[in-house]
């Protein structure tokens, strides 16, 4: 890892991305995913749960 890029974000910094990654705009239909799609959805869906409950319990 190179240290001159590397940089050590905070609680806030984390939230603000996650929050920033969440308004991006991505278009998915439903009607051309396949079930790597699916899966991709639900893995997801349920990482934001964790990353949720993991800021929630911080607090």
């Amino acid at each position: 890892m190179d240290r001159e890029n590397s940089k050590i974000f905070s609680k806030t910094d984390k939230q603000k991305m996650l929050y920033e990654a969440k308004l991006e705009d991505v278009e998915f239909s439903a009607a051309e995913a396949d079930q790597d799609d699916l899966e991709a959805l639900e893995r997801s869906q349920e990482a934001d749960k964790r990353q949720l409950h993991e800021i929630m319990k911080k607090e």
